[in-house]
């Protein structure tokens, strides 16, 4: 489908796929689907778009699970997620970016709420905040679940993240626990923005508890 390579489906390409597999559809139709599928109409469709379109929205019991994982984030029970939320349980000073000056660890705990922003800004022609509503959090996770195939992968992938089932635990992966002790090294980074395999930002290892 994705005859030149550059990882999106432009207008030509959707519409020769579509006609290659006979699916039986008329131009015009053609250019309906293709507006359905370029959430940010940016003109192109990419492969998180295409999927996400393709597999629809979180199943209940995986909707529980992000719930769970939200509230357990809403320290203060506002029904948002604000930077106070996590100011006071994590740390980004050993960020790189905030060791080498580049950012303040306010900016990077911004960005890190922001990520959680960006798929629901896309969907809705927002701009993020730093406010993650549980909306947002849910379409997040929307994205992320349409590439699990398995419920109980998810549950496993969710509760690894968030340790939603670890009580009163610490439940960050890739930040440091203000407690813990600076020579624990790596286990207190946070990588560069992205998903990690917990289906959170960050790509650091988890932090011991």
């Amino acid at each position: 489908m994705d005859d030149n390579n550059s990882r999106n489906l432009d207008i030509y390409e959707f519409t020769k796929a579509v006609k290659d597999y006979m699916l039986g559809f008329s131009d015009s139709e053609i250019k309906t689907l293709f507006a359905y599928f370029d959430v940010d109409r940016g003109g192109s469709v990419d492969y998180d778009e295409f999927i996400r379109v393709l597999r629809g929205p979180m199943n209940p019991a995986r909707k529980k699970l992000v719930a769970q994982a939200y509230n357990k984030l809403d320290k203060d029970g506002s029904g948002y997620i604000d930077i106070n939320d996590i100011k006071g349980v994590y740390s980004a000073k050993t960020h790189p970016d905030v060791l080498n000056g580049k950012k303040t660890e306010e900016q990077i705990l911004l960005e890190f709420l922001e990520t959680f922003e960006t798929h629901h800004s896309l969907r809705n022609n927002g701009a993020p905040d730093h406010v993650v509503t549980k909306d947002e959090f849910e379409e997040y996770y929307n994205n992320i679940s349409a590439s699990v195939d398995n419920d109980q992968y998810f549950e496993l992938m969710m509760n690894n993240a968030w340790k939603i089932n670890d009580g009163n635990k610490s439940y960050g992966k890739a930040w440091a626990n203000k407690d813990e002790s600076p020579n624990k090294g790596a286990a207190q980074n946070f990588g560069a923005r992205g998903t990690a395999a917990g289906g959170r930002p960050g790509t650091a290892q988890q932090q011991q508890t």
